[in-house]
């Protein structure tokens, strides 16, 4: 959805400063916030943006930054170098963010976001990926979102009510051993 003037004034809020780039609000909240923007590949000045999809929702922000202080990251990418099927479908979502940026402009790279395909490096990059393309797309990006959810009670408010749980996803338990054993924590 093209931005309005009233969702761009929005964004500058959520960010504090004035957003560069923006093409898109790619997902808007329940409660009806803009929360992701797509962005140019390259900004106005020429600077290149490799950034597709960028997180703004200052709720969804914070509970991406909690979550990777938890470690969610390091659980992740352990499973990541160990499931061929999860592997494989990381390696598709990288290659479909670059068609989808790549179709704006290329900028002759293959660096997508969020360490794609071989790491998991930012939960707000596959955060904003997952909302905006939908749980379907990429599987570590609609677990990060789930977690946010529940851990951060922002399903029905920053996250639609019927996106798919830690559990309906089968990584509840599984989450919070590896969370109690980083942090001594449990996450969920």
């Amino acid at each position: 959805m093209t931005p309005t003037p009233e969702d761009l004034a929005t964004v500058a809020e959520q960010l504090g400063r004035a957003p560069r780039g923006v093409l898109e609000i790619s997902y808007r909240t329940p409660d009806g916030q803009p929360a992701v923007v797509k962005t140019a590949p390259k900004l106005d000045d020429g600077t290149p943006f490799p950034t597709l999809y960028y997180l703004t929702d200052p709720r969804l922000t914070a509970e991406a930054s909690r979550l990777e202080v938890a470690q969610v990251m390091k659980w992740m990418e352990q499973r990541l170098a160990t499931d061929a099927a999860l592997a494989e479908n990381y390696e598709a979502a990288h290659e479909h963010y670059l068609r989808e940026r790549n179709a704006i402009e290329d900028l002759g790279t293959d660096f997508s976001g969020g360490g794609m395909p071989d790491r998991v490096k930012c939960l707000h990059v596959l955060i904003a990926y997952a909302l905006a393309e939908g749980p379907d797309h990429v599987r570590l990006g609609t677990e990060a979102v789930a977690l946010a959810a529940d851990h951060g009670g922002l399903r029905g408010t920053a996250i639609p009510a019927e996106w798919p749980t830690p559990e309906e996803l089968g990584i509840r338990d599984a989450v919070n051993q590896a969370v109690q054993e980083a942090t001594g924590e449990e996450l969920l």
